[in-house]
């Protein structure tokens, strides 16, 4: 069994994943606010991989059950219910909510996997959660990195490694590609410190230089939550082993 890494979304097509279980992982900070929704009760996350699209999904809601969440260019959206702070997502605000969600990285990333067999949505908020799950269930599968703007991102890849060490401290059968090694090997480096990590990625810099600062405290949190959001037909929701993924 093979855990290969994906760098950036802009590395592989819709299709590589037919069929193919995957993790998204942006954690500056779609993947952190999605995972704190499930967390507190949203019904579910329908990322949207375009802004228009977010907008009419959203149209067709009634009785106050659905919001419209994300950003662009790091602001929250004018007429947006929420942004992407996940320091938002409170339960008094999302408990039974479905949330349309529209992001300039992650919800692209997540959309991107849309025809494969199940999609985890990992941080370093739930990666050891993720990690059980993953190595128990003895699959092959992809790790995608969300990337900024289609570029490298430091922070997702080394949550990467993060996710691959704890899967090999429970199962030692995966083969890793030579992307899953170089993330382990970066985690290695700055796993100890994700906080500062942030101070030093570009992404981080960009939100810290927006004031952001309270969500970058929040997303340098590990394993905070045993919450696993899966993606599967069109939404995120809360990950059941005894419904989800079984019959891949």
């Amino acid at each position: 069994m093979r855990i290969n890494t994906i760098l950036t979304p802009l590395m592989v097509e819709e299709l590589y994943f037919a069929n193919r279980m995957a993790v998204t992982i942006d954690v500056l900070r779609a993947t952190s606010t999605i995972t704190t929704a499930i967390m507190n009760g949203a019904k579910e996350v329908v990322p949207v991989g375009s802004l228009d699209f977010s907008k009419i999904a959203s149209a067709s809601s009634f009785g106050g059950r659905t919001m419209r969440g994300g950003e662009k260019n790091s602001k929250k959206i004018e007429g947006f219910d929420l942004g992407n702070s996940p320091l938002e997502y409170q339960q008094s605000v999302v408990e039974g909510k479905s949330i349309v969600f529209f992001t300039t990285n992650g919800s692209k990333a997540i959309v991107k996997t849309k025809y494969g067999s199940g999609t985890f949505i990992c941080s370093f908020l739930n990666a050891e959660a993720v990690a059980r799950q993953l190595a128990g269930m003895g699959r092959e599968f992809d790790i995608l990195c969300s990337g900024l703007n289609g570029d490298f991102s430091l922070e997702d890849t080394v949550c990467a490694g993060m996710l691959l060490s704890e899967i090999l401290k429970i199962n030692s059968d995966f083969q890793l590609s030579d992307a899953s090694t170089v993330a382990i090997n970066l985690y290695e480096r700055y796993g100890d410190d994700i906080r500062g990590l942030y101070s030093l990625s570009e992404h981080g810099r960009i939100l810290e230089a927006g004031g952001f600062i309270d969500d970058l405290d929040y997303c340098a949190q590990k394993n905070i939550t045993d919450v696993i959001p899966v993606f599967e037909s069109s939404a995120i929701k809360l990950f059941n082993p005894s419904i989800h993924l079984q019959s891949n």
